[in-house]
């Protein structure tokens, strides 16, 4: 990891937290990022993280992705997460062959791809290629992207990259909490997809990534260990911001029903707030773990071993439940306010209790995964995104 560089883009995500702090409404009413929002992430070079530096991306490690946008998570959730799933995208477009990837960035660094591994989708071969017809949904960031990598079932498994011009978006994104996502169903109508623009699936998840590129570590890492990544960084960045607004209000609210004229004077209110923020912390060690391990094993050339990655799977799991607890008691311990519209806290409890059940970070199945490598038994009995 470059330090200088870390700390530039680092930087960089942390002067957008007033603007987003300031857009977060609009983004949750719209169901969609303002312009301004979607300008200042590529003026930024947010959308670039995981380009490739020989075409104007920044290339950089998971601890770098990361904290980057927990960063953008502090302003807002919804924003986060789109920048970390989009370069999430990006990240499965590097793994293509060079040809493809000049296709999408040769003039256009700041190109940005949405991605839905699940083969939703039929196929029929043709000369040169294939023919796609299929729906995908939950596209985050489907808003924004230039690309989509989608899973289709092509041989076992393939990536197929498609152009978003030849695709539509159905409005199917209604929901609770992370409204901004736009995690809208994006389709295609038979369209052609080219040879070069394919990309078999099982090879990648195995290990057999970027041999094209030995010289780029990025895309050695492991494709799980990213994936994972991509849904934390946003729910790090705003637990943070839930645990400063509570400490920040507390000593002008009293506690209804007892003699305390300040929060802060409550033995059981710091009491909620050290355990809200020990949470937080525990959550920020386990992602951290995650993206050093990742790193560390990328830059050596080798894929972790089974148990490493089912306790990544754990760990990703782990640490979303340890925001989603950090919120409930900062909200409890804020008070009913925390649910009047005019409250940031209400838009960050419905971000973090919809992002903690996406299917990547649920709590149960990690469990079962891990504890069956721990026991010496298959975890791929129970899951292949391990």
């Amino acid at each position: 990891m470059s330090t200088s560089l870390h700390d530039e883009l680092v930087g960089r995500a942390a002067a957008l937290r007033g603007q987003l702090q300031q857009d977060a409404a609009d983004h949750d009413r719209d169901r969609r990022l303002t312009d301004r929002t979607v300008t200042a992430l590529r003026d930024n070079g947010m959308l670039r993280l995981l380009v490739p530096k020989a075409l104007g991306g920044h290339q950089v490690g998971m601890r770098t992705f990361v904290d980057v946008t927990a960063e953008l998570g502090r302003g807002c959730t919804s924003t986060a997460w789109v920048t970390a799933v989009v370069n999430t995208g990006n990240f499965l477009i590097g793994l293509f062959t060079e040809r493809a990837r000049k296709e999408v960035w040769s003039d256009n660094p700041s190109a940005c791809a949405a991605g839905i591994l699940a083969p939703t989708a039929t196929v029929e071969p043709v000369a040169g290629g294939i023919k796609v017809s299929g729906k995908w949904p939950y596209a985050s960031g489907s808003q924004i992207c230039d690309w989509a990598v989608v899973g289709v079932p092509h041989g076992e498994v393939s990536l197929a990259l498609l152009p978003m011009s030849e695709l539509t978006v159905e409005d199917t994104w209604h929901v609770m909490g992370m409204r901004g996502t736009a995690s809208n169903t994006i389709v295609a109508q038979g369209v052609f997809v080219p040879d070069h623009r394919l990309l078999p699936l099982g090879p990648v998840m195995g290990g057999a990534n970027a041999t094209e590129f030995p010289s780029e570590p990025l895309y050695r890492t492991s494709v799980t260990g990213v994936l994972l990544l991509s849904l934390l960084g946003a729910q790090l960045g705003t637990a943070v911001t839930a645990r400063d607004f509570v400490v920040e209000k507390a000593p002008k609210r009293a506690i209804s029903t007892t003699s305390y004229p300040a929060q802060t004077q409550s033995v059981a209110f710091q009491m909620d707030v050290a355990h809200a923020t020990a949470k937080i912390d525990t959550a920020h060690l386990h992602v951290h773990r995650i993206a050093e391990m990742l790193d560390d094993h990328a830059r050596r050339g080798v894929l972790p071993d089974l148990t490493t990655r089912s306790r990544t799977r754990m760990d990703a799991a782990y640490a979303s439940l340890q925001v989603k607890e950090a919120v409930d008691l900062l909200v409890s311990a804020h008070g009913t306010a925390s649910f009047a519209d005019f409250s940031p806290l209400q838009r960050i409890f419905r971000d973090v209790n919809v992002a903690s059940r996406h299917a990547g970070t649920g709590i149960r199945i990690p469990q079962e995964i891990y504890g069956r490598a721990l026991l010496g038994l298959d975890p791929y009995v129970v899951s292949t995104l391990i």
